[in-house]
């Protein structure tokens, strides 16, 4: 009977173990939310070309527990991202919020204290949610005029400086300028871009998790 006893002890604790490890690696599990417009979103692209889906699957092969929420949506404005991020922040909880925002703003004219205003306002409700805010730095053709175009991408430097959130490089850099990577309309990324978006994307956000876990 005490050896019964003592196996039933035994299985009840290796149980306990393996419970624990379990909840902690769930624990653990961050979630990173995108806010963004057609960029984010794959407009053009299917699911698992974009280069959201393609990152995620680079997280996934080198074991890190990163879980990305695409919350992107074609056509967006900082307006339309700042109605509906509060309803994701209760949804998801991120642990993360990616801005990728403002470029649709600027098609359309918006004024720059406009498009300044929405993305503070997203940054602060980020803020007050406790996820960690990455603003991506969006940029615009020249044919907007001088001024504007320098006011709308000073933004976001003043908003990363001002507000103390991580700054990441337009995602289109090197990919915009070159034909090849673009659709028709040379406005959005094409599949073959993909690949390379997620690399740079991936690299930037590495160094931003590096940077929070020294922080």
């Amino acid at each position: 009977m005490s050896k019964i006893f003592g196996f039933s002890k035994k299985v009840i604790f290796y149980y306990f173990i393996i419970f624990s490890f379990h909840n902690i690696s769930i624990a653990e599990e961050e979630t990173l939310l995108i806010l963004g417009d057609s960029i984010s979103a794959g407009y053009g692209i299917n699911k698992k070309d974009n280069w959201v889906f393609l990152m995620q699957q680079k997280f996934y092969e080198e074991g890190k527990s990163i879980k990305l929420i695409n919350s992107s949506v074609s056509g967006d404005t900082t307006g339309g991202g700042l109605g509906r991020l509060a309803k994701n922040l209760k949804k998801f909880n991120p642990d993360f919020v990616l801005i990728e925002l403002g470029g649709n703003d600027a098609l359309r004219g918006y004024s720059i204290n406009l498009i300044k205003s929405n993305l503070e306002k997203m940054i602060a409700l980020a803020k007050q949610n406790k996820s960690k805010v990455l603003l991506m730095q969006i940029r615009i053709p020249p044919n907007y005029g001088q001024k504007y175009t320098l006011a709308f991408e000073k933004i976001y430097v003043d908003l990363a400086q001002t507000e103390e959130v991580y700054l990441l490089p337009f995602m289109l850099e090197e990919i915009g300028i070159n034909s090849e990577l673009m659709q028709p309309d040379g406005i959005h990324p094409n599949k073959k871009a993909q690949p390379q978006i997620a690399k740079e994307m991936k690299k930037n956000i590495d160094k931003f998790l590096l940077f929070n876990q020294s922080n």
